[in-house]
Protein backbone atom coordinates (compact mmCIF):
# COMPACT_ATOMS: atom_id res chain seq x y z
CA UNK A 1 0.00 0.00 0.00
CA UNK A 2 1.37 3.34 -0.99
CA UNK A 3 -0.41 5.93 0.81
CA UNK A 4 0.45 6.12 4.34
CA UNK A 5 0.05 8.96 7.11
CA UNK A 6 2.92 9.19 9.97
CA UNK A 7 0.83 9.46 12.97
CA UNK A 8 2.70 10.91 16.42
CA UNK A 9 1.79 10.40 19.43
CA UNK A 10 4.66 11.32 23.21
CA UNK A 11 4.59 8.40 25.25
CA UNK A 12 6.26 9.38 29.02
CA UNK A 13 8.65 6.04 29.44
CA UNK A 14 9.70 3.07 28.13
CA UNK A 15 7.55 0.63 29.55
CA UNK A 16 4.83 2.50 27.96
CA UNK A 17 6.94 2.21 24.48
CA UNK A 18 7.46 -0.90 24.68
CA UNK A 19 3.77 -2.00 25.41
CA UNK A 20 2.64 0.04 22.42
CA UNK A 21 5.15 -1.31 19.88
CA UNK A 22 3.66 -4.55 21.04
CA UNK A 23 0.38 -3.48 20.25
CA UNK A 24 0.67 -2.06 17.18
CA UNK A 25 2.90 -4.86 16.41
CA UNK A 26 -0.30 -7.53 16.97
CA UNK A 27 -2.40 -4.67 14.71
CA UNK A 28 0.07 -5.73 11.98
CA UNK A 29 1.62 -2.63 11.51
CA UNK A 30 5.06 -3.56 10.09
CA UNK A 31 8.50 -2.77 12.69
CA UNK A 32 9.62 -0.98 9.55
CA UNK A 33 7.01 1.44 9.47
CA UNK A 34 7.09 2.25 13.88
CA UNK A 35 10.17 4.48 15.28
CA UNK A 36 10.53 5.78 18.53
CA UNK A 37 12.43 8.79 19.36
CA UNK A 38 13.78 9.41 22.64
CA UNK A 39 16.75 11.31 24.76
CA UNK A 40 20.23 9.39 24.09
CA UNK A 41 20.86 6.00 25.24
CA UNK A 42 17.14 6.07 26.74
CA UNK A 43 15.88 3.12 24.15
CA UNK A 44 16.48 -0.35 24.34
CA UNK A 45 18.68 -1.61 21.61
CA UNK A 46 15.70 -4.02 20.30
CA UNK A 47 13.42 -1.38 20.07
CA UNK A 48 13.11 0.48 16.56
CA UNK A 49 14.85 3.70 16.90
CA UNK A 50 14.43 6.99 14.73
CA UNK A 51 16.82 7.50 12.22
CA UNK A 52 18.96 10.18 10.88
CA UNK A 53 16.51 11.17 8.04
CA UNK A 54 13.76 11.77 11.10
CA UNK A 55 16.04 13.42 13.69
CA UNK A 56 17.47 15.65 11.51
CA UNK A 57 16.86 17.83 8.88
CA UNK A 58 18.90 16.22 5.88
CA UNK A 59 15.81 15.28 3.56
CA UNK A 60 14.57 19.44 3.98
CA UNK A 61 18.24 20.70 3.63
CA UNK A 62 19.21 18.44 0.29
CA UNK A 63 15.75 19.51 -1.48
CA UNK A 64 16.40 23.20 -0.86
CA UNK A 65 20.28 22.50 -2.32
CA UNK A 66 19.06 20.57 -5.15
CA UNK A 67 17.05 23.32 -6.55
CA UNK A 68 19.60 26.57 -5.29
CA UNK A 69 22.63 24.41 -6.78
CA UNK A 70 20.51 23.55 -10.00
CA UNK A 71 19.49 27.56 -10.55
CA UNK A 72 22.72 28.40 -9.82
CA UNK A 73 24.71 25.94 -11.64
CA UNK A 74 21.85 26.98 -14.62
CA UNK A 75 22.84 30.82 -14.46
CA UNK A 76 26.66 29.74 -14.88
CA UNK A 77 25.98 27.73 -17.56
CA UNK A 78 24.02 30.20 -19.41
CA UNK A 79 26.86 33.23 -18.28
CA UNK A 80 29.38 30.66 -20.35
CA UNK A 81 27.42 29.44 -23.37
CA UNK A 82 26.46 33.05 -23.61
CA UNK A 83 30.23 35.11 -22.67
CA UNK A 84 32.37 31.98 -23.31
CA UNK A 85 36.35 32.16 -23.15
CA UNK A 86 38.39 33.24 -26.40
CA UNK A 87 39.76 29.88 -26.57
CA UNK A 88 36.51 27.65 -25.59
CA UNK A 89 33.79 26.80 -27.98
CA UNK A 90 31.04 25.50 -25.77
CA UNK A 91 27.28 24.81 -26.59
CA UNK A 92 23.93 23.67 -24.88
CA UNK A 93 25.56 20.27 -23.55
CA UNK A 94 27.34 22.87 -21.13
CA UNK A 95 24.53 24.46 -20.02
CA UNK A 96 22.70 20.88 -19.34
CA UNK A 97 26.05 19.70 -17.42
CA UNK A 98 26.77 22.55 -15.00
CA UNK A 99 22.88 22.51 -14.34
CA UNK A 100 23.21 18.82 -12.78
CA UNK A 101 26.38 18.95 -11.51
CA UNK A 102 25.36 22.28 -9.54
CA UNK A 103 21.98 20.52 -8.45
CA UNK A 104 24.51 17.75 -7.55
CA UNK A 105 26.35 19.51 -5.22
CA UNK A 106 24.36 21.82 -4.27
CA UNK A 107 21.84 18.81 -3.28
CA UNK A 108 24.94 17.03 -1.01
CA UNK A 109 26.47 20.64 0.34
CA UNK A 110 23.03 21.61 1.87
CA UNK A 111 22.32 18.03 3.07
CA UNK A 112 25.67 17.76 4.87
CA UNK A 113 25.01 20.88 6.55
CA UNK A 114 21.60 20.39 7.17
CA UNK A 115 22.35 16.62 8.94
CA UNK A 116 23.59 19.15 11.94
CA UNK A 117 20.41 20.28 12.62
CA UNK A 118 17.14 19.21 14.55
CA UNK A 119 14.24 17.85 12.34
CA UNK A 120 12.24 21.35 11.58
CA UNK A 121 9.13 19.58 11.40
CA UNK A 122 9.46 17.70 14.39
CA UNK A 123 10.28 21.17 16.73
CA UNK A 124 6.96 20.95 18.77
CA UNK A 125 8.05 17.93 19.76
CA UNK A 126 12.04 18.70 21.12
CA UNK A 127 11.01 19.98 24.66
CA UNK A 128 9.02 16.59 25.60
CA UNK A 129 11.80 14.60 24.24
CA UNK A 130 14.66 16.41 26.34
CA UNK A 131 12.20 15.98 29.27
CA UNK A 132 12.78 12.20 29.10
CA UNK A 133 9.17 11.61 27.06
CA UNK A 134 9.72 9.16 23.87
CA UNK A 135 7.50 10.31 20.80
CA UNK A 136 6.08 7.80 18.42
CA UNK A 137 6.49 8.12 14.97
CA UNK A 138 4.01 5.30 13.47
CA UNK A 139 3.56 5.10 9.54
CA UNK A 140 -0.08 3.44 8.88
CA UNK A 141 -2.14 2.98 5.53
CA UNK A 142 -4.91 5.69 5.17
CA UNK A 143 -7.74 3.55 5.38
CA UNK A 144 -6.16 1.92 9.24
CA UNK A 145 -5.14 5.72 10.58
CA UNK A 146 -8.94 5.51 12.59
CA UNK A 147 -8.34 2.36 14.17
CA UNK A 148 -5.03 2.90 15.01
CA UNK A 149 -5.72 6.10 16.48
CA UNK A 150 -8.45 4.68 18.37
CA UNK A 151 -6.39 1.09 19.36
CA UNK A 152 -3.52 3.46 21.27
CA UNK A 153 -5.93 5.72 22.62
CA UNK A 154 -8.32 2.70 24.12
CA UNK A 155 -5.89 0.60 25.29
CA UNK A 156 -3.04 3.26 26.63
CA UNK A 157 -4.93 6.46 27.65
CA UNK A 158 -0.70 7.83 28.99
CA UNK A 159 -0.27 8.76 25.00
CA UNK A 160 -1.45 11.78 23.93
CA UNK A 161 -1.66 12.28 20.70
CA UNK A 162 0.17 15.01 18.75
CA UNK A 163 -0.74 14.98 15.04
CA UNK A 164 -0.99 13.91 11.81
CA UNK A 165 1.71 14.45 8.92
CA UNK A 166 0.29 14.30 6.12
CA UNK A 167 3.23 13.73 3.37
CA UNK A 168 5.35 11.50 4.07
CA UNK A 169 8.90 11.99 2.12
CA UNK A 170 9.77 8.83 -0.30
CA UNK A 171 13.46 7.97 1.32
CA UNK A 172 13.09 7.69 5.30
Amino acid sequence: MLGRQRLYFMLPDVSSARSTLDELLLARVGIRHIHFWAADSTLPADMPEANVFHKTDLANGAEIGLLAGGVIGLLLGMWLVYFPPEWVHLNWLALVALTLAGAVLGSWMSGMAAAALPNSRLKAFHAGIDAGKILLLVDVPFKRVPAIEELIEKRHPEAAFSGVEKHIPVFP
